[in-house]
């Protein structure tokens, strides 16, 4: 089960178990989300794979629960972007790598680098989030 924190028709945020549906169920939210907000289906596509990859590695490594946000910034002066952010409360922050051909992981990170325009990661108060940028058209 999901629970949704808030909407406020710029901005969205759901919590997740760490249990096996979580990534699936992500997944659907972000997608119906993304279709709502009439985004064209390539950046709904990518961010559905990057979310995918994010929620994955928390839903691994940690208990939960997960949480992800999405914001359309459409601020004066700055580009259309959607902000996305997935956190979790396991303190250390996740580190790119190379994976080998034969790695059955170690991907996600290196698709985000390579997919968003801007990303990283921080430390919160009780875990940290791992986020990123992609631009808008329009």
């Amino acid at each position: 089960m999901i629970g949704v924190i808030g909407t406020d028709g710029e901005c969205v945020e759901w919590s997740f178990p760490a249990q096996p549906d979580a990534v699936r169920a992500a997944r659907h939210a972000v997608r119906d989300t993304l279709r709502e907000w009439k985004l064209d289906a390539a950046v709904r596509d990518v961010t559905v794979l990057l979310v995918s990859e994010l929620v994955t590695n928390s839903q691994r490594y940690t208990a939960g629960p997960i949480g992800v946000r999405l914001r359309r910034r459409q601020e004066n002066g700055v580009p259309p972007a959607l902000l996305v952010e997935v956190s979790d409360p396991l303190p250390d922050l996740p580190t790119e790598k190379a994976a080998r051909p034969e790695d059955e992981g170690g991907r996600g990170l290196y698709l985000v680098a390579c997919s968003a325009r801007r990303w990283g990661t921080r430390r919160g108060r009780t875990g940290k989030t791992v986020w990123f940028e992609l631009p808008l058209t329009g």
